[in-house]
């Protein structure tokens, strides 16, 4: 039984222009007659955007309307920022929707026009907004890249507030992977950004949401739920209601964590209130589910049933995947508690089959226990331990800390990357902003002198910046051909581990023949032979062995599995292992004693793969995966 943890991410694509919902509409009509009476394109788009930002949560098919006729008018005018506005605005009402492939779309297309009319402010707002589409994908690498970049150019134009947003929202994807220490640095260091800046506007109730939802997964409950209160302050101030929905579902999670099912079921219930009242379809779903997982968990069946089916059917409709499968799964559990298991069981089993078609593997290794319960209550042992063993196995793969030593590493190559200057920059950037003002009253009569100091100065700093990047490129090589070594052991293994393989099998094919022969003589094996068969059988071509082949081979070949995953979702484990085999120019005699299956079934195999990666006849299968 899962409680849905709203995730940070809903929230941070709100960036810098999204958190105005509570203006009511009296407000956007106002705009509205302002903007009739305006004549100006800048100030007709600047006008529609605020009325759209007023729309975007409340009404989100109105503000779609405002978007069009933006888009509209700026191209009418050809007025190129006002299409780049327009196209960003449609990327942000897509992802509210949960349509993920048009916000990429948008946001791709402003990021190109954005360069080529020179929009640094585009830039930075849409490489935000695909970081953290990038991050809701499970891409987190390329999400902290993309922030990354973010970060850059904050600081190279000077913008501090937006800085310490890119340094908070980097730390939500150190925090989805579960590095916790690297993401409470950043939220630090934003804060300290925010708190030298006075900041008194929602970016910093987020960070203190941020912070909530750091303390609360690493059990500091009082904390938490005392970051969640001055997040809560801010977005009542604000007016802010959608972002005050969720963070009253925050809350209620620390609740349930405690075991305080009436404390949480309060506060899931203020989060649906305000849901309805506003028209918020995620944080109506989010209550939904948890309200009904509460009362499962006090073993109030009807009304877990009553909240779960709700949350079920919303989730359907908006097409809100994750949630979706969560709310199946528990209320499967449900039904399968009041003794209805076949209908519990088809929920499960479409939860499982859906989570695991799309990739999502912590709903999958959750759905899955949840189904071993189900079976294990029915008697069903053998399925029980089955769902079990696999849902520990994926428990044991998430956020491990080989993936954040992965991205520390990966966050550390791109810190070389950059300019000492630059680093020498984002060092000094508070310093900057207290001294800023001492600095334009300096007397100009100091001006020659200065000038003498600087050019000394920088000549000095320029040399040590060159021997600083000497230093940083003999690095990178050094690390090169490490890495380079590193492949060339890998190609051994892997060839190692491929002919092992082969020999294993075409032993075990060959030991099993003459144990076959001697199968009549019962003075010798008659009591041994069947143990030894079956444990031969046992041992044949088994799956750790494949995992090990599997290892090596990606390492080697660039995810050639996740790779043809991609190209083709519906294509199988074992069309994925004979694919590796012939990409490693094994003959169909080999594949075969290597799968303990008749050459024939391989050729078999090999049509029908060919035949799914819709190749032509005429198409060369073994070219083909080579060039993948």
């Amino acid at each position: 039984m899962k409680t849905k943890l709203l995730t940070v991410l809903t929230g941070l694509l709100f960036l810098w222009f999204g958190h105005g919902q509570g203006k009511n509409q009296i407000q956007a009509d106002s705009l509205l007659k302002v903007y009739e009476t305006s004549n100006n394109i800048e100030s007709q788009v600047e006008i529609l955007d605020d009325i759209i930002d007023l729309l975007i949560y409340n009404d989100s098919e109105k503000a779609k309307t405002f978007i069009l006729k933006m888009r509209k008018i700026s191209k009418d005018a050809e007025y190129a920022k006002g299409i780049l506005q327009g196209d960003f605005n449609l990327g942000y009402h897509y992802f509210n929707l949960k349509e993920m492939d048009s916000a990429e779309y948008y946001f791709n297309r402003t990021l190109e026009q954005s360069k080529i009319i020179n929009d640094d402010s585009f830039v930075s707002s849409t490489l935000k907004n695909l970081s953290i589409l990038k991050a809701h994908n499970g891409n987190y690498p390329d999400a902290i890249r993309l922030m990354d970049s973010v970060a850059k150019i904050n600081v190279l134009e000077g913008d501090y507030l937006r800085y310490g947003s890119a340094l908070s929202d980097n730390g939500v994807h150190y925090y989805e992977l579960g590095n916790y220490p690297k993401a409470m640095e950043l939220y630090k260091k934003a804060l300290t950004i925010y708190d030298s800046l006075d900041i008194r506007t929602y970016h910093k109730a987020d960070l203190f949401r941020n912070l909530g939802k750091l303390h609360s997964v690493m059990a500091n409950n009082e904390k938490a739920i005392t970051y969640f209160e001055k997040a809560i302050t801010v977005y009542e101030r604000l007016e802010d209601n959608y972002f005050l929905s969720n963070t009253l579902v925050d809350i209620g999670n620390v609740y349930s964590s405690q075991k305080k099912h009436a404390s949480a079921i309060k506060k899931y219930q203020e989060s649906l209130e305000m849901a309805l009242a506003y028209t918020f379809p995620s944080p109506e779903i989010i209550a939904y589910g948890n309200i009904g997982n509460e009362y499962l968990n006090l073993k109030d069946y009807p009304k877990a049933m009553e909240y779960l089916e709700k949350a079920v059917f919303k989730g359907k409709e908006i097409s809100a995947t994750n949630n979706w499968i969560t709310d199946m799964a528990n209320l499967g559990h449900t039904y399968a508690l009041t003794k209805r298991f076949q209908k519990g069981i088809l929920l499960l089993d479409k939860a499982v089959n859906l989570s695991d078609s799309i990739g999502v593997s912590n709903e999958l290794q959750n759905t899955l226990y949840t189904r071993g319960l189900v079976y294990e209550q029915n008697g069903d042992l053998q399925k029980s331990i089955q769902d079990f063993k696999r849902s520990r196995v994926i428990s044991d793969s998430l956020f491990s800390k080989e993936k954040a030593k992965q991205i520390d590493e990966l966050q550390t190559l791109y810190e070389t990357e950059r300019t000492e200057a630059e680093i020498a920059l984002k060092e000094e950037e508070i310093n900057t902003l207290n001294e800023k003002a001492k600095v334009d009253r300096l007397s100009k009569g100091l001006y020659a002198g200065g000038m003498f100091t600087f050019i000394a100065v920088s000549g000095l700093l320029f040399f040590g910046f060159r021997q600083r990047m000497k230093r940083n490129r003999i690095e990178r090589e050094k690390q090169e051909q490490i890495y380079r070594q590193e492949i060339a052991h890998k190609k051994k293994e892997l060839t190692s581990q491929t002919l092992h393989l082969v020999q294993k099998n075409t032993f075990i094919q060959e030991l099993l023949g003459n144990l076959q022969s001697i199968k009549n003589d019962p003075d010798c094996f008659k009591v041994e032979f069947r143990r030894i068969v079956m444990l031969l059988k046992k041992e044949n071509a088994s799956d750790k062995d494949w995992e090990v082949f599997k290892t090596y081979f990606s390492e080697v070949h660039n995810n050639f599995d996740q790779k043809l995953k991609t190209l083709y979702s519906d294509i199988s484990e074992k069309e994925i292992r004979l694919a590796a085999f012939l990409r490693m120019n094994l003959t169909t005699k080999e594949i075969a004693a290597t799968l303990n299956v008749l050459p024939d079934s391989i050729l078999k195999s090999k049509y029908r793969l060919k035949k799914k990666l819709g190749l032509e006849r005429t198409t060369d299968l073994i070219k083909f995966l080579n060039t993948l």
